[in-house]
């Protein structure tokens, strides 16, 4: 795919925001980075892979198409977590991403789920890839519900990249949570680039800018995966102070009564955890930790809709 000098390699990336959302998500709060994944770096890495990968100057390799899918709360239950979402979205106007919704459905087991952005993303991803003759589209996304898009893709010319990510770690229950991209979506694209081990690596000056530098953060949307009765089942709520911050994502509120009250970074709900600090008046519901409680012998809480008042 070498080209002259003259010619220009015509890049679109595609996000399966979802996916993003847990990636940047896993940097900023349990690995050691602590950092978001910073989208105007990843699009210079981006650049700077396909030039390598296909033997281009990376001044040839120019990004023309850039979207961005994802589910979205209701603004009844965004409520003051709308202010989160504009920010994010300013971020990605910023970055010439064209943002794509879809409300959030209740799915299985009283789940709120993303039903239909799989399916949405690779209709657009087609038809842009002929409408725009992109010389290579990237799916930023693991799921092999897309390798049919791939295939589709192959055979309009368009060659396919994939950007994923590969990673477990210890949730607030204690359980492990594992995300990894699709071996046969990896299998089918052209070009596969596992972010996970090249971030390790850390073997290009683009792989060293792909986070947000310290205090600039993206303010990633909180997706709520919470069931229906969270939602929904009228709770007491409780005012108290933030008696603890851990960088790691999570922290305890005063509470003499249950003896400190634990919080995950997903339960806040109208700001970004790193924003949260000591003594903050927060309002809060609890509702009890049925694995600390078995593990101690004795009843654990811990706080949910975190809120903060001050």
């Amino acid at each position: 795919m070498e080209k002259n000098l003259l010619d220009i390699l015509r890049i679109g990336i595609f996000y399966d925001g979802y996916y993003f959302y847990k990636v940047s998500n896993y940097y900023k709060y349990e690995h050691e980075k602590k950092s978001r994944i910073s989208i105007s770096g990843l699009h210079d890495f981006i650049r700077s892979e396909v030039a390598s990968l296909t033997k281009n100057d990376i001044r040839q390799c120019r990004i023309i198409d850039a979207h961005y899918f994802k589910g979205r709360s209701s603004a009844k239950e965004l409520g003051e977590k709308v202010q989160s979402e504009r920010v994010f979205e300013d971020i990605l106007m910023r970055e010439n991403i064209v943002s794509h919704y879809l409300p959030l459905r209740f799915g299985d087991n009283n789940v709120i789920q993303e039903k239909g952005i799989d399916v949405w993303l690779a209709l657009e991803a087609y038809e842009l890839a002929i409408y725009k003759h992109f010389d290579i589209l990237v799916l930023v996304a693991g799921d092999g519900d897309y390798v049919p898009l791939v295939r589709k893709l192959h055979t309009v010319g368009t060659q396919v990249m994939l950007i994923f990510w590969d990673f477990s770690y210890h949730n607030e229950n204690g359980d492990v949570v594992e995300t990894k991209a699709s071996r046969q979506l990896q299998e089918e694209v052209f070009f596969a680039v596992p972010m996970h081990q090249r971030i390790e690596q850390n073997d290009n000056e683009y792989t060293k800018e792909l986070f947000v530098p310290e205090r600039i953060f993206d303010r990633t949307p909180v997706i709520n995966n919470n069931k229906l009765d969270d939602l929904t089942e009228e709770r007491e709520e409780f005012t108290s102070s933030i008696f603890s911050i851990n960088p790691n994502g999570f922290g305890f509120i005063k509470d003499e009564d249950r003896n400190n009250i634990f919080f995950h970074y997903s339960r806040v709900t109208n700001c970004d955890f790193p924003d949260l600090k000591f003594g903050m008046k927060v309002k809060y519901s609890v509702e009890e930790d049925d694995e600390r409680s078995k593990r101690d012998g004795a009843p654990r809480y811990r706080a949910i809709k975190v809120t903060v008042i001050d």
